[in-house]
């Protein structure tokens, strides 16, 4: 589950801007470059702006239609949304060390209609460029992002694991070719990565069920594959941060993972909850009195906060204030 559950992208956006001529007649500018709207989306999206983001991804695909990077992203923002109404919300869904009474619960039928008709849209548009351009990277980059995306969205929002490895394999397996056809994509280097490593960490037994379906673990590959892709700009760099976190945590490299998280602190200052990601790893780190700082920080983030709060993320943040206080006790 972790696999596909770490490929999270928060994803979203800022509105159009609207000029005053002298006669104080309010028009329109030309509309932004596609490229332009899905990097604002992006960017707000990390920030907890849902609707904004969704908004100009739904832009972005008016100017373009038949451009499959909108259709996901858009895709990806409705994904995000889903599991924000479900309380997935830091890297303790994915390391399995929830502690909250938090159960899972159906996504509201907008968001599964509108999820299965953005990531149908880019999957068509993205199989046809496979198609017609068997050698181009990109091609088979989008192609394997829809799959990753639609596995994702099967094995955290429905809970069905088993029936997201098709797909995650297919996903595998695309950006495995986009990497053959060109070592430089960093960003195709996530899922690959991700993978690699995600399989590395199973029981033999599901190592060898995993090479069978052409999926072989290595630790120290996939590890690296997911740094490059933080490391280099592009539209998977952040998600490829978010999932070093979940990564380092495993690996109980406490400051590494809290490097990421204050480099993403600062870039998406709006997050509240990446300061409830800080409070968390601090814990597992048994640094109680920087966590309890991290926690009040976040509260004061919360409470002045009006948009809305993810699906059991009161009970989230007073867990980890409890936590922080009984284990700073003498």
């Amino acid at each position: 589950m972790m696999s596909a559950a770490t490929l999270r992208a928060g994803i979203a956006a800022a509105g159009w801007i609207w000029l005053a001529t002298p006669s104080d007649v309010r028009v329109q500018p030309a509309p932004r470059p596609v490229t332009e709207l899905c990097a604002a989306g992006l960017e707000d999206g990390y920030n907890l702006d849902h609707t904004d983001a969704l908004r100009l991804f739904q832009q972005a695909i008016a100017l373009d239609p038949d451009d499959p990077t909108p259709h996901r992203l858009a895709a990806a923002s409705l994904w995000t949304q889903a599991l924000f109404e479900q309380g997935a919300i830091t890297a303790e869904d994915f390391l399995g060390q929830t502690k909250s009474n938090i159960g899972r619960r159906p996504p509201s039928p907008a968001l599964a209609d509108g999820f299965r008709t953005e990531i149908t849209r880019a999957f068509d548009l993205a199989e046809a460029r496979v198609e017609s351009h068997p050698r181009d990277a990109d091609a088979h980059f989008q192609f394997g992002a829809a799959m990753s995306y639609q596995a994702s969205w099967t094995a955290t929002v429905e809970g069905r694991v088993v029936a997201a490895v098709r797909n995650a394999r297919r996903a595998f397996n695309e950006h495995q070719r986009a990497l053959e056809l060109d070592p430089s994509r960093t960003d195709a280097g996530l899922i690959v990565g991700m993978y690699r490593y995600t399989v590395s960490t199973l029981s033999a037994p599901k190592r060898f069920v995993a090479r069978l379906i052409g999926m072989g673990g290595d630790h120290d590959q996939g590890l690296e594959l997911v740094e490059r892709a933080a490391r280099v700009p592009s539209d998977v760099q952040t998600n490829a941060r978010f999932t070093l976190i979940v990564m380092y945590n495993r690996e109980s490299r406490w400051n590494d993972a809290l490097a990421v998280i204050h480099e993403l602190q600062a870039r998406y200052p709006r997050n509240r909850l990446l300061w409830l990601e800080e409070a968390n790893t601090l814990l597992r780190a048994h640094r109680f009195a920087d966590a309890r700082r991290a926690v009040d920080a976040g509260l004061a983030k919360l409470a002045a906060d009006q948009r809305p709060r993810a699906f059991g993320e009161e009970t989230r943040w007073q867990d980890a204030r409890r936590a922080a206080e009984a284990g700073g006790r003498p």
